[in-house]
């Protein structure tokens, strides 16, 4: 099973059926950690202005997109990336239901929900990628892996929902994860990704590349 963590960066959804992507970034996730090193990340030229509303991301400005490669132009790459793979995000639901408007042709395997897992703890405390990262001590990690970015940034909030993934797995889950258990608790079903077929029991920990 071959994980990589997905966060976008929209102009919003008030804008329904014309909502851009402006920013996207993929880590693979690897033995549990995300490899940095292969991660993907590039701002999107959307082809219109931008009004600066106040939940765009700092730095995703009009001046900026302008001379970033368009959608069309990178759709081959994030095909390269994603298809056959889970995607792993937090409320992954919102990135793929964006990605599959824009890249109808992009198939993952299935969609890993770690907003989801963050919920199965049963815990009262804010479940907000930030927070959680703050409150399992990550922080630092996600700062390390992601230099350069910042939260609300695609690479940071996709290297996050990566390290997050083993650390709220442990939690609900324990140490000896199959794959069955895994999307059983964390899989986005109303991403609309069809079904998978049947994976053999085995321990998620096991590396299966």
């Amino acid at each position: 099973m071959e994980l990589v963590a997905i966060d976008l960066e929209g102009s919003g959804a008030q804008d329904r059926d014309d909502e851009a992507i402006l920013e996207i970034a993929l880590v693979p996730i690897v033995d549990w950690q995300p490899e940095i090193a292969a991660a993907y990340c590039t701002l999107i030229n959307p082809g219109r202005p931008i009004p600066q509303r106040p939940w765009i991301s700092p730095g995703l400005t009009d001046a900026v997109l302008r001379d970033a490669p368009t959608l069309a132009e990178v759709e081959p790459e994030l095909a390269r990336r994603i298809n056959g793979r889970h995607l792993v995000g937090h409320n992954v639901g919102v990135d793929w239901r964006l990605l599959r408007r824009r890249c109808p042709n992009i198939t993952p395997a299935g969609l890993i929900d770690t907003l989801r897992l963050a919920r199965a703890t049963g815990s009262s405390a804010r479940s907000g990628l930030g927070a959680l990262v703050e409150r399992f001590g990550l922080v630092s990690d996600v700062n390390r892996l992601a230099t350069g970015s910042a939260p609300h940034r695609a690479l940071w909030d996709a290297a996050a929902s990566a390290v997050l993934l083993r650390a709220l797995t442990d939690q609900v889950l324990g140490g000896n994860v199959t794959v069955d258990a895994l999307i059983r608790t964390a899989s986005n079903k109303r991403g609309g990704v069809a079904k998978a077929g049947a994976v053999p029991q085995q321990s998620l920990f096991d590396s299966d590349r």
